[in-house]
């Protein structure tokens, strides 16, 4: 499922809309990815139309347009947000860990596996209103950022490896309110941990959402 009518499109999911049940539903992914993903991509599109914009990479027009031109930037940022956190997810496994370097600068840098999820989930909890927590690597050292809206580490000079969403279109239907419940889950059972080591395998260059 694509969405063509314009320079920038929909890409494909990673997976099936049912990959991540139960931690998150497919009437969620459905909603989420095919009504939310795909109207950022839609006004991008229309936003863009007749602009220099039209002609640059996602990751061009969000840098060239920060601080600038904010409807490009909220759209624009909200389509890379949204490619990356579909692939940073994967369905829920037994044994879901890192392993490798990841996992060495796991335990040295953020006090190991255990506290970096009670980390990572704790940050989203309580990232104020909409938003994104993210595993980053910042100048060379692992870090659990949050941002707010549309904001994102690419526009702060850090590589982002993993992300979790926070707005409440990403867990209110099968969560309803319990953010805390949405955020143990996801950080517990679905995160892709060969995508986060090939983010921070190629950290420093330039990055794309998938």
């Amino acid at each position: 499922m694509t969405t063509s009518q314009g320079p920038f499109e929909l890409p494909p999911l990673p997976w099936a809309e049912n990959a991540l049940e139960p931690v998150i539903s497919a009437r969620t992914i459905g909603l989420h990815y095919g009504k939310h993903h795909r109207a950022y991509v839609t006004k991008l599109n229309e936003l863009s139309a007749g602009t220099p914009y039209a002609s640059m990479p996602l990751e061009q027009v969000i840098r060239e347009s920060y601080g600038k031109d904010a409807k490009i930037f909220n759209n624009a940022a909200q389509v890379w947000n949204h490619t990356f956190f579909w692939s940073c997810l994967r369905a829920p496994q037994e044994g879901n860990k890192p392993a490798g370097e990841l996992a060495q600068r796991i335990e040295r840098e953020l006090g190991g596996l255990e506290k970096f999820k009670a980390d990572f989930a704790a940050a989203a909890v309580n990232q104020f209103g909409s938003g994104w927590a993210w595993l980053v690597d910042n100048g060379g050292k692992l870090e659990i950022h949050t941002t707010s809206n549309a904001e994102l580490p690419l526009v702060k000079g850090a590589t982002a490896l993993l992300t979790l969403d926070v707005w409440e279109h990403a867990y209110y239907v099968d969560y309803e309110n319990r953010r805390p419940d949405f955020a143990k889950a996801v950080t517990d059972k679905l995160l892709d941990w060969d995508f986060a080591a090939r983010q921070l395998a190629g950290a420093g260059g330039r990055q794309k959402a998938a």
